[in-house]
């Protein structure tokens, strides 16, 4: 079994409330210059969810399942950044009080923290409705791996991802492989525990190619040549796994979003192609 120091990490309670979808100006130009106006970040989203295709939908940066944000921003931070892959949440207020789900992403530039519940159950919940989330594996690491730098990953769901050892590396399950020249919007951030970046969709050609088109919110994907272990950068030779939270977008420079799980500079994370490497399978939901 692969070694962690999880005994030893901390577990905190952190809350959100069910964020309203926000907008200032409802016109994007998209990468074609075509304006439009469509859904997109925040809300509970009733019919789109864990597990279903991230292209297609009429929408830009949708948030699949429900979407929640601390009201102060300070704190938000701190969700952001606490809230891990996996995390189990809980709606504490509401007409849905009681219901049990988990943390499935993390969306930078609005800073909602996506979660996954129920899709039968969702009728029960509103707007405004509070969310407290178990937060656990915050600096969690492997002994054994020392150049592997984790985050923003459930020690759980970890040991539920069917990853081998051998070599010195890790053989993780992906449906994927993103090239660094396809990741956009976020690149040259500065933290890699606290939101997403995207991976660019504008050539469709290439997205076909490597069989991104098939995409869907959970999956687990590789980024080659992308170093997150400080912040996000291109380093050649460096490998970082990531799983998918939001849907395509019309902007240019923006796409998929990716959540970064860890990441080696010396790539000693190696991919296995599984085509169903998906979060919702390894938390048991399917």
């Amino acid at each position: 079994m692969l070694r962690t120091n999880k005994d030893h990490l901390v577990i905190q309670s952190v809350m959100g409330e069910i964020a309203h979808p926000r907008m200032q100006n409802p016109f994007l130009v998209g990468q074609d210059g075509i304006p439009q106006v469509l859904p997109g970040i925040g809300a509970i989203t009733y019919n789109i969810g864990l597990g279903d295709l991230v292209f297609g939908w009429e929408c830009d940066h949708v948030e699949p399942g429900v979407s929640i944000r601390n009201p102060d921003d300070i704190e938000n931070t701190a969700l952001l950044t606490l809230a891990c892959i996996g995390n189990e949440a809980k709606v504490i207020s509401g007409d849905g009080k009681g219901l049990m789900g988990f943390v499935t992403g993390a969306h930078a530039g609005r800073d909602n923290t996506i979660l996954y519940f129920d899709k039968k159950e969702l009728g029960n919940l509103s707007v405004g409705d509070k969310v407290q989330i178990k937060a656990f594996g915050l600096g969690l690491k492997l002994p054994d791996y020392s150049d592997i730098k984790m985050m923003s990953l459930d020690p759980d769901l970890l040991e539920a991802m069917q990853i081998t050892e051998g070599n010195g590396c890790l053989e993780v399950p992906v449906v994927a492989t993103v090239p660094a020249y396809l990741m956009g919007s976020g690149i040259g951030a500065g933290v890699s525990q606290k939101g997403d970046y995207d991976i660019m969709t504008q050539d469709r050609g290439t997205i076909e190619r490597l069989g991104l088109n098939k995409l869907r919110f959970g999956d687990l994907v590789l980024l080659s040549d992308c170093d997150n272990t400080y912040g996000r950068g291109y380093l050649r030779g460096a490998v970082t796994v990531g799983v998918i939270v939001h849907s395509d977008c019309i902007l240019a420079g923006h796409g998929p979003g990716v959540v970064t799980l860890m990441s080696s500079k010396e790539g000693n994370i190696l991919p296995r192609i599984d085509e169903k490497a998906n979060i919702g399978r390894y938390l048991g939901l399917w």
